[in-house]
């Protein structure tokens, strides 16, 4: 039988959204921030020769600084003070969230400090986007005056206006991310690189169909990669919506005389609780220092450097194997997270809930425990199988990876959060117009009985 929730859902019209007033003015919100970003992303840092840097970005753009730059909406292709994108922004937040879990002070705050307590969290977290993008800036502009004739005017006013530049765009991103989340609709940073990918996806498919009329990818390969896109796409789908149900029950009530039987509902556990977090978490690890050792290793670099980005290029085995295992571990670690097998068992023990045939408190949070941990090892191969698709097929046919699965999981999964945090205002609105109706026809009733 469908829920309160599911009735509202299966209602929801054009009209419903023509009313929602509210939701619109978030949507719009939502928009005019992506177009200030996409705007960013074309204007150039000062300093820089663009014939020389692109051809510089041409020699490099083969390997992980590619991926970068789909990261970074293009940015990284002009140099454009939104480069370094929210990469920095992410690392960091890694780092924080898995400082929270080893560290009891760290722990306690975000556990037991409340408002105050995730404002803290959330300000060492910034504290740390400014040193990894002080020292990624810094990176970056040594690598651009090591290739020749990229920088104008070499040296340390060069050095430190890249820095500025680049940790002011990153700081700005961050800023811009969290306003989307708290006055537009859906998760600012997630719909930031959605929609620098999806920017970058028209000229990628117009330079697919280039090299298919030229001869250099085969028709059949072009066809091959469109039908294994919409299967990739299913996959996400099916994957992203798989859910394991625990059935809880109730015990007995009784009501004065009156018996009444035991309620039953069930506990979703999603196959893939973590969502896309582990591909971005786990690429952003890999382009931090992959994509310095790519440019530093470009004009005279020693030795060392140069073999260091041949291993970390996009398709190597190492790279590959580094890749595949930042997303295993980060689908547990942020599912570890975002759901307590504890916390959910002693809910259900308060609330007289339980797992038929398993005995409240412990054993439940450990049967929990057991289901949850088997269902995201499924999960984490989901995911582990699906990014890999792009890489396997850039190193085979050398292709644009922006049709591949780690940009099609990003945009799919993005895509579901958002309608999904869309149609949740759309039912609170309706659910908000029943019960003003109902209020209004409770005192028209109350007025006919006076």
């Amino acid at each position: 039988m469908a829920s309160a929730a599911e009735q509202l859902a299966s209602n929801l019209s054009f009209a419903t959204f023509g009313k929602a007033k509210q939701l619109q003015k978030r949507i719009w919100f939502t928009l005019g921030a992506l177009l200030i970003y996409r705007i960013g992303t074309y204007i150039p840092m000062p300093g820089i020769d663009p014939d020389a840097y692109a051809q510089t970005f041409e020699q490099a753009s083969q390997g992980v600084v590619g991926l970068f730059n789909m990261f970074a909406g293009g940015a990284v292709e002009r140099m454009a003070i939104f480069a370094l994108n929210l990469i920095p922004y992410i690392t960091a937040s890694i780092v924080i969230q898995v400082m929270s879990s080893s560290m009891p002070k760290l722990e306690a705050l975000k556990k037991e400090g409340g408002e105050a307590g995730r404002r803290k969290i959330n300000q060492y977290t910034r504290y740390l986007t400014v040193a990894f993008c002080t020292v990624q800036a810094y990176g970056i502009a040594i690598g651009l005056e090591s290739s020749p004739g990229v920088v104008l005017d070499p040296g340390w006013f060069f050095r430190i206006s890249t820095m500025i530049t680049l940790v002011g765009g990153t700081m700005f991103l961050m800023w811009l991310g969290e306003q989307i989340t708290a006055r537009g609709v859906g998760n600012g940073i997630s719909l930031i690189i959605f929609a620098g990918i999806v920017a970058n996806l028209p000229g990628t498919i117009a330079q697919t169909l280039e090299l298919s009329r030229t001869g250099a990818l085969p028709t059949i390969a072009v066809i091959g990669m469109l039908v294994l896109a919409i299967v990739v796409i299913a996959v996400i789908v099916f994957f992203e919506r798989a859910q394991r149900r625990l059935l809880i029950q109730y015990p007995k009530r009784q009501v004065g005389n009156k018996l009444f039987q035991g309620d039953t509902s069930h506990l979703p556990l999603k196959l893939n609780t973590a969502g896309v977090i582990p591909v971005i978490f786990g690429s952003s690890l890999l382009l931090m220092p992959a994509t310095l050792a790519s440019f530093a290793a470009q004009g005279d670099s020693p030795q060392w450097l140069q073999v260091v980005s041949a291993l970390l290029g996009r398709g190597q085995p190492l790279y590959l194997i580094l890749f595949a295992a930042f997303i295993m571990f980060f689908a547990f670690f942020y599912t570890s997270i975002v759901f307590n097998p504890t916390d959910t068992a002693n809910n259900l023990k308060r609330s007289g809930g339980f797992i038929p045939g398993i005995r409240p408190g412990e054993r439940t949070a450990a049967h929990i425990d057991f289901v949850l941990t088997r269902i995201t090892t499924v999960g984490a191969i989901y995911l582990t199988v699906v990014a890999l698709i792009p890489e396997l097929l850039f190193s085979q046919l050398n292709i644009s990876q922006f049709i591949g699965g780690t940009s099609l999981l990003i945009m799919v999964t993005v895509t579901l959060d958002t309608i999904s945090q869309i149609q949740s205002h759309l039912i609170a609105q309706q659910y908000e117009g029943l019960v003003k109706k109902s209020r209004l026809g409770s005192r028209r009733g109350g007025g006919k009985k006076k």
